[in-house]
C-alpha cells in the first residue's frame, strides 16, 4: 500500500479559529464557566493522554485490554465476517490491533480522529501489521455528521467502534444524540461496539483521575496552553490547578480547572474575570451500571445484544444493534 493511500482524508469540518474563539468566549461568560472537553486533544494533549493510560492508577485501559485478551475472539465472531470497522477517536489504536487480529475478512478500517499527527502515526503502524487491510483514515470530529469514504467492496455490516470510556464524557442528552448518530451511520444491518466504564468503588475511580505523577493535571492545564497558542489568550498556567472529584449521586467524575487567585484573562477582545478558587468545568466522566447504559441505549433506538466484562468486573464492552419496533 502506498504512503499516499495512508494520508488522512480531511472532511474540512474542524471549527475555524473564529468559531473556536466564539465557543471559548461563550464558555467563559457562562455561570459557572465551562469549556468543552474536546479542547484537551491537540497534539500535546493526545501525547499526555497516552501517558495517562500508562499510569498505575488508571485502571481503565488495562481493564479494557485484559477484556480484549480474553474475549476478542468471541467479539469478532459476534461481529461476523466482511465488516467495515469505523473507529471513533482512534488515538494510537492499541485496542484496535487486538480486535483486527481476530476479525474474519474485514472490508476496511476507517479510523476517525481529530488529531492529525496521531491519526497518521497509528495508521502507519497498523498498515505494517495488517498490510492487506484497506485503510481509509478520516481526519474529523466524530461528534459531527461524517462523510465516510466509499468502501473498497460491499461490507456485510458497518460496525461503529468506540473503545475506551469516551461515551462517559458526554452528558446523557448528548450521549443519546451521539448514539443516534452512530445508529444512522451504521445502517440497517450494522452495530455499535462500545466501551463502557462500570460503577465501582469511588476511591478507585477518583485515583484514576488524580494520578500521583501529575500527568492528568498537566493534561487538564494543557487546555489553557492550547488556548494561549491558538487564540493568543494570556492564561498563566501556574495560577490554575486541576481538580477531579467523583459525584456519587450523578455517577460521574467532574473535572474542573481551579483559579488559585483573582485574575483577569484576555481572550480575543474579551476580558474574563476569575475569582480565587473559582471552578471552571472541563469534563465529565460518567460511570454506568449495565441497567443504566441499556436504558440510555434504548432511548437512542438501540438495544444491547451482548456484553463482555474484564476479569475484575471493572469495565465492559457492549455490542448494540438497532432496536426492533
Amino acid at each position: 500500500m502506498s504512503l499516499q493511500a495512508l494520508e488522512p482524508r480531511d472532511d474540512d469540518r474542524r471549527p475555524p479559529a473564529s468559531e473556536l474563539l466564539e465557543i471559548v468566549q461563550r464558555g467563559l461568560r457562562a455561570q459557572p464557566k465551562r469549556l468543552p472537553s474536546w479542547l484537551f486533544y491537540d497534539e500535546r494533549g493526545s501525547e499526555l493522554f497516552e501517558q495517562i493510560c500508562e499510569q498505575p492508577e488508571y485502571y481503565l485501559t488495562r481493564a479494557e485490554i485484559a477484556l480484549l485478551e480474553t474475549h476478542a475472539g468471541d467479539i469478532a465472531r459476534t461481529l461476523g465476517p466482511d465488516v467495515r470497522l469505523v473507529e471513533y477517536g482512534s488515538g494510537n489504536a492499541v485496542k484496535t490491533r487486538q480486535l483486527l487480529e481476530h476479525l474474519a475478512f474485514p472490508v476496511c478500517y476507517v479510523p476517525v480522529e481529530i488529531a492529525s499527527e496521531a491519526l497518521a502515526a497509528s495508521v502507519r503502524r497498523l498498515a505494517e501489521r495488517f498490510p492487506s487491510l484497506p485503510m481509509q483514515p478520516l481526519h474529523a470530529d466524530f461528534t459531527r455528521p461524517l462523510r465516510l469514504p466509499i468502501p473498497p467492496r460491499a461490507p456485510r455490516r458497518t460496525v461503529i467502534y468506540f473503545p475506551g470510556s469516551t461515551i462517559g464524557n458526554f452528558e446523557q442528552r448528548e450521549a443519546i444524540q451521539l448514539l443516534r448518530t452512530m445508529r444512522d451511520e451504521m445502517g440497517e444491518a450494522g452495530g455499535v461496539l462500545i466501551g463502557v466504564d462500570l460503577k465501582k468503588d469511588a476511591a478507585r475511580i477518583e485515583a484514576a483521575y488524580n494520578d500521583a505523577a501529575g500527568i492528568t493535571a498537566e493534561f487538564t492545564l494543557n487546555m489553557l496552553a492550547r488556548l494561549n497558542r491558538e487564540l493568543g489568550s494570556d492564561f498563566h498556567l501556574d495560577a490554575y490547578r486541576h481538580r477531579a472529584h467523583y459525584n456519587p449521586l450523578a455517577g460521574r467524575i467532574e473535572t474542573h480547572i481551579i483559579s488559585t487567585r483573582e485574575q483577569k484573562v484576555r481572550v480575543g477582545r474579551m476580558l474574563a474575570s476569575f475569582g480565587e478558587d473559582e471552578a471552571m468545568l472541563v469534563e465529565y466522566s460518567c460511570k454506568y451500571s449495565p441497567e443504566d447504559f441499556a436504558a440510555m441505549a434504548h432511548k437512542a433506538g438501540l438495544e444491547v445484544a451482548k456484553v463482555w466484562v474484564d476479569p475484575e468486573q471493572l469495565f465492559s464492552v457492549q455490542y448494540l444493534v438497532r432496536r426492533a419496533g
